[in-house]
């Protein structure tokens, strides 16, 4: 673990060691197909932040991934983990999901189970504190490649035909645009309001792609005013090959 992660992050391992062990409606578009790479809207970097409410390393990386939210090119995700909710706070957004994610990329050699982590595509895995870290790993990254087109008709989703391979994940993900502040009663932030953007609010496995054609319905959304987006990776923790906003 870099020198420069603080007591925070010690904590944080020695948590998610414990739980390894333990462990808006769709909007209505019109059909359409984009290919991969055929536009950076259409096709964007996908930045996932795994952060929590309780770590006092993470508003610095909130801060960045909120600055990015409104980029065109960028999908920016961020996943509350629930590792930090024993030492003080509750995350209010935690899911355990979102806690099995991150420690579906660290089984994968994607960093460790450890806040704040962003990991770039599904491929690459960097200190969310460090900005100069942060901001060159997605202007490196580029869009996902080698995957599916994904077509959307407001009801359904289709993955195209492509390349067969190992066999692929289809992910729905539901996160909120907005900026909600969310006042920090106790923990190492205690006494803060911390800003959060793209919240993730529901991850969903729609099914498998393995290189034909396929088609998905779209559920209903539980919250009003989510955003919708939809991602192709290959198995627990690997890289991410396609990716739509919706």
């Amino acid at each position: 673990m870099p020198n420069h992660r603080s007591r925070s992050f010690a904590l944080c391992m020695v948590s998610a060691a414990s739980l390894v062990a333990a462990c808006g409606v769709a909007l209505a578009l019109p059909s359409d197909e984009v290919g991969v790479g055929s536009g950076s809207a259409q096709q964007p970097v996908v930045v996932e932040l795994f952060q929590s409410q309780g770590c006092s390393s993470c508003p610095p990386a909130n801060a960045y991934l909120n600055a990015i939210a409104d980029r065109p090119d960028v999908l920016a995700l961020s996943f509350a983990v629930t590792y930090w909710d024993r030492l003080g706070w509750k995350d209010t957004f935690g899911s355990p999901r979102f806690t099995a994610r991150q420690q579906d990329y660290a089984a994968a050699g994607r960093g460790q189970v450890a806040t704040p982590e962003i990991i770039v595509n599904g491929s690459h895995a960097v200190v969310g504190a460090d900005k100069p870290a942060f901001d060159a790993a997605i202007a490196k990254a580029g869009a996902p490649r080698g995957g599916p087109a994904i077509m959307v008709d407001g009801t359904s989703v289709r993955i195209g035909a492509g390349a067969a391979g190992k066999a692929a994940t289809v992910w729905l993900v539901r996160y909120d645009p907005k900026s909600r502040d969310v006042p920090i009663r106790a923990g190492e932030n205690g006494g803060r309001t911390l800003p959060h953007r793209d919240i993730v609010r529901e991850l969903a496995k729609l099914g498998d792609w393995s290189g034909s054609s396929t088609s998905f319905p779209l559920p209903p959304a539980r919250e009003r005013g989510l955003s919708t987006a939809i991602l192709v990776q290959r198995g627990a923790g690997g890289p991410i090959i396609a990716a739509r906003k919706l």
